[in-house]
C-alpha cells in the first residue's frame, strides 16, 4: 500500500542557519567602492575645525588635505565631493569662480597628493553668496533685476550662466565631476556646453537629478555656513510630497546629457531613488545628508542604538533601493567596518 507523500514544509529559514549561509545567499553587499566622502574646505592654516552638529566631521585648511586625501585612497574609497567656505561672501559668489577660490584650490591640493582619487565638485552658490541661496537673486537695481518675477526669487537662467561658468574653472583646475545641485532648470545643458566650450569634453556631470527641499539638511548648514539669510529654498528644490516630477526632473537631465544621477536625500526617498533605478541605465548615487548621519549619532550617544550596526543596515537600504553609489559621511566609518566584517 503506497503512502502519499506528505506536501513540502517551506522553510526559507533553511538559509539562514549559520553566518557562512547568510553571506553565501546574501543578495546585497557594501564595500569601500561604494562610498563618496564629502569634505568641507575653508581658507586658513592647520585647521581641523570640528563641526558641533556631526560628530566626527571637520572643516579643513588646504594644507589638511594631502594627508586625508590619502587616507581615504588607503581605504578603498574612491571620490570625494568638495563643499568650499569662502573667506568673503558677495551677491554673485564669486569665490566660486575664482581660479584661486577656496574649491580650485583644494582640488589641486587633492591630486597633488592622491591623483588616483576622483575629485567632485559640488556645483551650487549658497555658500558663497550673501543671501544664502543657490545663484542670483532677484533685487531691484541689480544688473539681472526682473520686474515681473517675485523680489529674492532665484533668477534662472542668469544663474545657469554662473554656473557654467564656475564649472569650466573647477574643471581647469583638475575636477573630475562637476556636481550641480541647485535644481536650476537647464543646469546640466549649460554645464556641459560650459565644459565643452573650454576643452573639458572629458568632464563628467553628476546632476543633484532630484533635490528635495527637505528638512534633513538641517547640520549642513552650519559644516557649509550657508543658512538662507531670507525664505526657504522650496522655489527651487522639490516639494517632499512629489513623486511624478522626481521622475520628470531625472529625465530632463538625462536628456540634457547628465553622465550620472543624484537622488537627495536617502532615506526618506528610497521609492524615489528605486523608481530611478527601473527607468534609467545611468549611474545612480543617493545622499545620505547630515540629518541622517547626526540623527544616527545622536541616538548612539543616547545608548538607544548601536551605531555602527544601525548606520551599516541605513546604508545597505541605499544600495538594495537601487544606488550604485553613496555619498555619506560615514564614508570613511563604513569603509573600515565592512573590511572588518
Amino acid at each position: 500500500m503506497s503512502v502519499a507523500a506528505s506536501p513540502a514544509v517551506l522553510r526559507p529559514r533553511r538559509l539562514r542557519l549559520n553566518p557562512t549561509l547568510r553571506r553565501m545567499v546574501r543578495e546585497t553587499t557594501l564595500t569601500p567602492a561604494d562610498f563618496i566622502l564629502p569634505l568641507f574646505v575653508r581658507y586658513g592654516r592647520v585647521q581641523r575645525a570640528p563641526i558641533s552638529s556631526m560628530p566626527g566631521q571637520f572643516q579643513l585648511t588646504v594644507d589638511q588635505l594631502a594627508a586625508e586625501a590619502c587616507e581615504i585612497a588607503d581605504l578603498g574609497i574612491p571620490a570625494v565631493i568638495l563643499f568650499g567656505i569662502p573667506a568673503e561672501k558677495d551677491a554673485a559668489g564669486s569665490d566660486n569662480y575664482n581660479p584661486d577660490g577656496i574649491v580650485p584650490q583644494a582640488i589641486r591640493a587633492i591630486k597633488d597628493a592622491a591623483p588616483e582619487l576622483i575629485v567632485i565638485s559640488d556645483m551650487c552658490f549658497c555658500e558663497y553668496t550673501d543671501h544664502g541661496h543657490c545663484g542670483l537673486i532677484n533685487r531691484p537695481g541689480e544688473a539681472h533685476y526682473h520686474a515681473h518675477l517675485p523680489e529674492g526669487y532665484l533668477l534662472n537662467d542668469p544663474t545657469r550662466d554662473l554656473l557654467a561658468r564656475a564649472s569650466a574653472v573647477h574643471a581647469q583646475a583638475g575636477a573630475d565631476i562637476i556636481a550641480p545641485s541647485g535644481m536650476v532648470d537647464g543646469m546640466v545643458a549649460a554645464i556641459r556646453a560650459g565644459l565643452d566650450g573650454e576643452g573639458f569634453e572629458h568632464v563628467s556631470i553628476m546632476s543633484y537629478a532630484v533635490k528635495y527641499a527637505s528638512g534633513f539638511y538641517g547640520p549642513f548648514r552650519e559644516a557649509a555656513e550657508s543658512p538662507p539669510a531670507f525664505g526657504d529654498r522650496s522655489q527651487y528644490q522639490m516639494d517632499p510630497a512629489n513623486r511624478r516630477e522626481a521622475l520628470k526632473e531625472a529625465a530632463l537631465d538625462v536628456a540634457e546629457g547628465a553622465d550620472l544621477l543624484i537622488v537627495k536625500p536617502a532615506l526618506p526617498y528610497l521609492d524615489i531613488l528605486a523608481a530611478l533605478r527601473e527607468r534609467h541605465r545611468l549611474p545612480l548615487a543617493a545622499y545620505q545628508v547630515s540629518g541622517e548621519y547626526a540623527m544616527l549619532h545622536a541616538a548612539a550617544a543616547n545608548g538607544w542604538i548601536d551605531l555602527r550596526r544601525c548606520a551599516l543596515e541605513s546604508l545597505i537600504s541605499i544600495k538594495r533601493a537601487g544606488a550604485d553609489m553613496i555619498l555619506t559621511y560615514f564614508a570613511k566609518d563604513a569603509a573600515r567596518w565592512v573590511l572588518e566584517g
